[in-house]
């Protein structure tokens, strides 16, 4: 089942910031897409509920040293 999340996500302040998450939430099995914003602060998300959920792609975002809000 496909599901949209956007998310808060500080500590993005380029470009290179925004293809660090979108690389991190892209390895998980399951995301089919994501955009992300250093501007707005924000990363959008469509992934496969039945393959990931939202623990994961907030872990992915923490690890990669950002802070999902």
């Amino acid at each position: 089942m496909t599901e949209f999340l956007l998310l808060t996500v500080s500590g993005m302040k380029c470009a290179g910031c925004e293809s660090n998450v979108t690389a991190k939430l892209k390895a998980l099995e399951g995301v089919r897409s994501v955009k992300a914003s250093s501007q707005n602060k924000e990363v959008s998300i469509e992934y496969d509920a039945d393959k990931t959920d939202l623990n994961a792609i907030k872990e992915a975002i923490t690890s990669a040293g950002y802070t999902v809000e």
